[in-house]
């Protein structure tokens, strides 16, 4: 089932989302060749973009094994956006994603994410300023609105189609929500009627069926997985293979897991370095155990540790007993 944004054809309606902390570039990688149609970046400030930091340009780095990728912007200000649009479309993003949907408080404090959706005339100046200065299409990420009082994403899903965004995703909560309470699948259902564009409904889904039910229920167009996809790399693409056949793929076995951990932790030594990146590798490695026998005690040993190759070898000699006991 392929799903178009604008010029760009994905192989699937299925996405990855951009998450902060998680979504870098050796996770975005890793699920794509698991199979998803699209992977977005860790929304980056455009303001920071523009300065280059090291760090910022890091986060953004696109490569072949992740085309076609999205690149999310957060910023208020619409030339210095559109600005940020331009250097990311010169850097060989196939889509631009601003967002408008982040509840962080350092986020909304700085007047972005989803402090814009309280700003619908300044939302429709940065949407409209991005898609003028860029040639790939642009994308927009909101939720429903802000609080319960407030749920104007039918409204701002018109401004953004007159400004000529290519495509929407909206997350079925407010932003005084946060990730509590359950994404309203049917509210997204009032944003997909409001407009003619693809729009990809996002949140609560964690299984085949979640995602099902999200599409039967909006009507929208695809489906993005955010925290359903924590220590399950390969979830996206049993998603979209699911939606596409009606077929449930059985999860890797235990013996592909430990693989896909192992490339993972190295994937992210190499990327940030071993000290950063063994940090960063913490809660994924919490993540891919979850569940398995004895895995609160494994984890508390190994987020412990300081050396990477002690990791590697309690990562091994946790999974390895388990993999024996499932093939006997």
């Amino acid at each position: 089932m392929t799903y178009r944004i604008g010029n760009v054809e994905l192989q699937n309606n299925v996405m990855l989302a951009p998450m902060a902390g998680v979504t870098d570039l050796p996770y975005r990688r890793l699920v794509k060749r698991f199979g998803v149609g699209l992977v977005v970046s860790e929304m980056i400030a455009s303001k920071a973009m523009i300065m280059a930091a090291k760090k910022t340009m890091r986060m953004s780095t696109s490569c072949e094994s992740e085309f076609p990728m999205s690149v999310q912007l957060s910023g208020n200000e619409p030339e210095v956006v559109a600005e940020a649009a331009r250097l990311n479309e010169d850097r060989g993003a196939a889509i631009i994603d601003l967002n408008m949907g982040c509840p962080a408080k350092k986020v909304v404090h700085g007047y972005a994410g989803s402090a814009l959706m309280k700003d619908e005339v300044l939302a429709g100046k940065i949407l409209e300023a991005a898609v003028n200065a860029v040639s790939v299409p642009v994308t927009l990420k909101m939720r429903t609105g802000w609080d319960d009082d407030s749920r104007n994403a039918p409204n701002l899903a018109r401004i953004a189609e007159e400004s000529g965004i290519a495509s929407l995703v909206v997350h079925g909560r407010t932003r005084c929500q946060f990730y509590k309470g359950v994404s309203d699948w049917d509210f997204i259902g009032e944003v997909k009627r409001a407009v003619t564009i693809p729009l990809t409904g996002n949140g609560d889904v964690n299984t085949v069926d979640d995602a099902l039910e999200l599409l039967k229920r909006s009507g929208a167009d695809g489906v993005m997985i955010g925290r359903g996809s924590y220590g399950k790399p390969w979830f996206p693409n049993q998603v979209a293979h699911f939606l596409a056949t009606g077929e449930r793929l059985a999860d890797p076995s235990l013996s592909v897991q430990l693989d896909t951990l192992l490339q993972h932790y190295d994937a992210m030594l190499s990327h940030y370095g071993e000290v950063a990146g063994m940090r960063a590798a913490r809660k994924h490695i919490g993540w891919y155990s979850k569940g398995l026998p004895g895995s609160a005690e494994f984890r508390s040993k190994v987020m412990r540790m300081a050396d990477t190759v002690e990791v590697i070898e309690n990562i091994r000699r946790f999974y390895e007993p388990l993999i024996e006991k499932r093939a006997a």
